[in-house]
């Protein structure tokens, strides 16, 4: 075949990169989250026919979709090493359950749903932003466990104190833990409070240093760890894309790497054509 015409596999890949073919498939996914939405509400019952073509349209275009991208890939098997496109090819497969059967409708219908996470797949920023959240998630639970901890103490304290005041928001530790819960988000927690002040006039003392710890403390170390991965992602997909400032430190580094490797290969080059000077005896002058 002669060069200036591209393969199948070449055209499929050029399809997949081509910006007004994503843009596409973004518009559609909005599409499909829309549909989903219209079917609650009953006033489009009349429109049931029209709105099952339009989901049996957007089927099909996922469907083709999925297809070009596992056909621009070299190998098959390429296709499925990125996990964002295993997720894509199980919703888009999950999708083809018809809807006309009574038993399989609900599945149906939940698994249409979860179309709309296939933005995230699509668009390069969520991305970095799922990756960073699910990579903190570890991190978090240590800062999590500590504030179960701090919850656990305040909870038992507020028991044993202000069970008597109102006993259906301080009866157990259980009970006065869903009230701390209320504090932390500053959900009338003020009520509250002046209950307790009315029999304890300084437990202000103990809401203000909860609310101190939780509110402030706990939630800046989760925002600085969420931000601390999202940095981190953001220089990997600079360096993975050769855009962006991590990846002109990386090619600086690359440069200044190989000049370092040419300067070593000169001096040894100078040293097996003069010899190694180190290796020289003066010669005994007469």
């Amino acid at each position: 075949m002669s060069t200036y015409f591209l393969t199948w596999r070449d055209r499929f890949e050029r399809i997949r990169a081509n910006k007004i073919f994503e843009a596409v498939v973004i518009a559609i996914i909005i599409v499909s989250a829309l549909l989903i939405g219209a079917k609650t509400y009953e006033e489009t019952s009349r429109f049931h026919y029209w709105l099952l073509a339009l989901d049996m349209a957007v089927t099909v275009f996922f469907l083709v979709e999925i297809v070009i991208r596992m056909a621009a890939e070299k190998r098959l098997r390429d296709f499925f090493k990125q996990g964002w496109n295993v997720f894509d090819f199980l919703i888009v497969t999950a999708s083809l359950i018809p809807m006309g059967e009574s038993d399989m409708v609900l599945l149906a219908r939940l698994l249409r749903i979860f179309r709309v996470l296939r933005l995230v797949s699509m668009i390069p920023e969520l991305r970095m932003l799922m990756a960073a959240l699910v990579k903190s998630i570890p991190r978090m639970g240590y800062v999590a466990l500590l504030m179960f901890i701090i919850f656990y103490i305040y909870a038992a304290i507020g028991s044993f104190l202000f069970a008597g005041v109102d006993d259906y928001l301080w009866g157990n530790i259980a009970v006065s833990m869903l009230t701390l819960f209320r504090i932390a988000t500053f959900e009338d927690w003020t009520d509250v409070m002046y209950a307790t002040q009315e029999d304890f006039a300084w437990s202000w003392l103990y809401y203000l240093t909860f609310i101190f710890l939780t509110a402030f403390i706990f939630l800046n170390m989760m925002i600085g760890i969420v931000l601390d991965v999202m940095q981190k992602e953001s220089m990997a997909i600079e360096l993975e894309s050769g855009e962006g400032e991590a990846a002109e430190i990386q090619g600086l580094r690359g440069d200044v790497r190989e000049l370092h490797e040419q300067v070593t290969r000169l001096e040894n080059l100078l040293i097996q054509q003069n010899g190694d000077p180190s290796s020289r005896r003066p010669t005994d002058e007469s």
